[in-house]
């Protein structure tokens, strides 16, 4: 743990977590580098603290302080957000060629190839959709379709069948009963603004119901 006091860091080589200082501390001293065994001088702790009683100024370090991260520590948290945006990328898409997904390995590696660097504080679904966005520019990839289920009530469903069209990638049935019922494929990406419209043009009347979130094809286990 390590806190900034008078404009430099402070620490303790303790575990945050507990608060039994005999469990928490290797030792009472205060280091100002504690990798290097910079122990901190008495006028320094005086100056920073207020006091240069080394059990309370580790009372504070751990109150306040944050928890320092290796080096080692770091590469293995970037790996494994690395890995699991690649896994969401795999999970989201498909190949336009075959409307198969990629494994998560291939994707790993072509994240590689375009240098992308994984951000740990930030929502991995986020980036998994800039990822997309960067590998549509090196390889074949795009969102995969899902299949959605439209009912419009015969007093909207000829005024609004034009608009409805726009969101729609694949009519796969259309059936005019009065009413319109419709099963398509569609953009992942435009679900929400579809449920808007229908929701708006129609004051809740229409449905819009999802009968399959991913649409690929059928085919033998992928292989890394």
């Amino acid at each position: 743990m390590r806190v900034r006091r008078g404009g430099r860091w402070v620490d303790t080589g303790a575990n945050s977590q507990e608060r039994d200082l005999d469990e928490v501390l290797q030792t009472h001293a205060v280091f100002i580098n504690v990798s290097k065994g910079q122990i901190a001088k008495r006028e320094d702790l005086i100056k920073a603290f207020d006091t240069e009683d080394t059990t309370e100024i580790c009372k504070k370090i751990l109150a306040k302080g944050e928890l320092q991260v290796s080096e080692k520590e770091r590469a293995v948290q970037l790996e494994q957000v690395f890995k699991d945006v690649a896994r969401i990328v795999a999970d989201m898409c498909v190949n336009p060629a075959n409307k198969r997904p990629y494994p998560p390995g291939v994707l790993e590696r072509a994240m590689k190839d375009i240098h992308f660097s994984v951000k740990p504080g930030r929502n991995t679904k986020q980036q998994a959709l800039e990822v997309i966005r960067q590998l549509k520019e090196t390889m074949p990839i795009e969102r995969a379709l899902m299949r959605l289920k439209v009912q419009v009530g015969a007093a909207d469903a000829q005024r609004l069948r034009p608009r409805i069209a726009p969101f729609i990638k694949v009519v796969e049935s259309e059936t005019w009963d009065d009413d319109l019922e419709l099963e398509c494929l569609a953009d992942p990406g435009s679900f929400r603004e579809l449920s808007e419209l229908l929701s708006k043009e129609t004051r809740g009347r229409a449905s819009l119901d999802v009968l399959s979130l991913k649409e690929v094809e059928e085919g033998d286990e992928r292989l890394e």
